[in-house]
């Protein structure tokens, strides 16, 4: 996502769109997505390190040097070849080999952190870019430029008035008169998040108050939309709301909470404006969305993720007023309900973190670093 915005941002700026060149891994996600974008792109063979000493991770580690090594050898090619006027680091496997290209033939590099700590390759690259443009103040790279996330741009200015509030969660098929808690992981899900929260379903099953939006994500929607995390308290049934339209995986005992698992949510912007409240991770995306869009959230970093990166966004926020933090070994329900029930009473204080994630955010970031990228360019 920020890659793709910044090279809009600098077609914005006049910048044909033939001419910049987007670089990323066979294996990602961007195989299958970029072929339909307006912009020429390569695709670079090999994987990621795994993180592991087991013995098949060691040998898949072997295999993958050896692919970072050809996609490396692949780079100082192009870059030799077309002489691009500069390159923009913006994290993922392509990083390193485009980085090190660019060193290896002097193109001028601009890294963009989006974490509130520098990876391992991005500490290493960041030494010899022309400018670091980063999500937060503070973060530990040198010729560093605050220049905020990228995000996509129909998140700027999204209406989270009542009125607005209201019509999106009409369009989510939610009733009308209730606070709205979002809650959710990635495109995977997050099982411990969505363990707690099905567990609070279970409990408040007869709250007449309150909205429960889960999107449980591909891997665990099956067992979540079924209950099963919340044994002897099952939440199934039919809504007796005229006014809501259930859908798949709804859940609710008549004239209670109204209660819905979705497997994804390709909706973010309808959700960031229906919600009062968020619970979720705290990746790098997560938290320049949350931010841009002024959602007040409960943050649950993913334990093990490389330098703690997630715990250190969430501490950006939870430092600006915006977010609560709730580690991961204490996120369940009992930890959720007091804080949720403390949150979801107080609208001032709900009101204070959406105007904090607000001013921490940048909605014009794109634009921001396509102007530092235009500074460097040979």
């Amino acid at each position: 996502m920020p890659s793709l915005q910044i090279a809009r941002a600098l077609v914005a700026r006049g910048h044909p769109a033939g001419t910049i060149e987007l670089f990323g891994s066979r294996r990602g996600q961007e195989a299958a997505l970029w072929p339909t974008l307006e912009f020429p792109f390569t695709l670079l063979p090999g994987r990621g390190i795994r993180r592991s000493l087991r013995l098949r991770a060691l040998v898949d580690n072997a295999g993958a040097v050896l692919g970072l090594l050809g996609a490396t050898a692949a780079s100082i090619v192009s870059f030799l070849a077309r002489r691009p006027r500069v390159a923009v680091v913006v994290g993922g496997y392509a990083s390193f080999p485009a980085g090190v290209a660019a060193l290896l033939t002097r193109v001028p590099m601009v890294l963009v952190n989006t974490d509130a700590v520098p990876g391992a390759v991005n500490g290493l690259l960041g030494r010899f870019a022309a400018a670091n443009a980063v999500a937060f103040p503070g973060t530990a790279l040198p010729r560093a430029v605050v220049t905020g996330t990228p995000v996509r741009p129909e998140l700027d200015g999204l209406d989270r008035s009542p009125a607005g509030r209201r019509e999106a969660r009409a369009m989510l098929g939610l009733p009308e008169g209730r606070r709205m808690l979002a809650a959710f992981g990635g495109s995977l899900g997050a099982r411990r998040i969505n363990a707690a929260v099905a567990e609070l379903a279970a409990r408040w099953f007869d709250r007449r108050d309150l909205s429960l939006y889960q999107v449980a994500g591909r891997r665990d929607y099956a067992q979540f939309a079924q209950g099963e995390s919340a044994p002897g308290e099952s939440a199934q049934g039919e809504f007796a709301q005229e006014e809501f339209a259930p859908g798949e995986g709804d859940s609710a005992v008549p004239g209670g909470l109204a209660y819905r698992v979705v497997p994804f949510e390709d909706r973010m912007p309808v959700l960031y404006r229906a919600a009062d409240l968020c619970v979720c991770r705290a990746g790098a995306m997560t938290v320049a969305e949350l931010l841009v869009c002024g959602v007040p959230a409960i943050l649950v970093p993913l334990p093990g993720a490389p330098r703690d990166h997630q715990t250190r966004n969430a501490e950006a926020l939870v430092a600006a007023g915006a977010a609560i933090l709730v580690p991961d070994a204490e996120c369940n329900a009992d930890r959720l309900e007091i804080e949720l029930t403390a949150l979801l009473s107080d609208a001032d204080r709900l009101a204070a973190m959406g105007a904090a994630a607000r001013r921490l955010g940048h909605p014009d970031a794109a634009a921001t670093v396509a102007e530092l990228v235009d500074a460097h360019a040979l």
